[in-house]
């Protein structure tokens, strides 16, 4: 039996108009249907390939802000994301994540701001702005990393040297 939190995607492509460029992207073309087996699952391919788009769509139709974050994140400083999330729909598996995150390279600027803005007393910041782009990202995604969590990384390698990149892999698998 499939234990993953998403189990899969459903498209219906008629939900958008037929001159959407979401309709000229190959990688969309003649696609139903996703369905994730494994509990990592990584989108691969050229620039401009749809992967973002794909990330992002699965992200928002699953409760996460378009932007990044948690599920409490709540927050647009440009609203920027396709279409595409109205056009998905998600196979929910029978059980919950326990917690989540929407980890983007290119947005991760607006997150920790808006992280800044979210702390209190019981939530201090970790103050993201302070420290250098990458060990900041790295930062991020380990203070958010936890058991039973449904994480969706978009590009988390661009920000992160090569030797940062294979401590988040090792903090992944952990």
């Amino acid at each position: 039996m499939n234990n993953q939190f998403i189990q899969g995607v459903m498209f219906d492509w008629d939900k958008i108009d037929d001159d959407s460029y979401l309709k000229k992207i190959e990688a969309f073309k003649g696609i139903e249907r996703l369905e994730f087996n494994n509990s990592i699952t990584l989108f691969v391919g050229e620039n401009g390939s749809g992967k973002s788009t794909l990330l992002e769509a699965i992200a928002i139709a699953h409760g996460f802000n378009p932007e990044g974050g948690t599920k409490n994140y709540f927050f647009s400083t440009h609203d920027t994301h396709s279409e595409l999330c109205d056009v998905i729909r998600i196979s929910r598996g029978y059980r919950k994540e326990k917690w989540g995150y929407f980890l983007r390279a290119e947005s991760f600027y607006n997150v920790a701001t808006q992280e800044e803005e979210y702390a209190d007393i019981e939530h201090p910041s970790a103050r993201y702005h302070e420290k250098s782009h990458g060990e900041s990202f790295l930062e991020l995604a380990q203070n958010n990393l936890r058991a039973n969590g449904l994480y969706l990384f978009d590009e988390p390698e661009a920000a992160l040297s090569p030797q940062r990149q294979l401590t988040l892999l090792m903090e992944i698998y952990r």
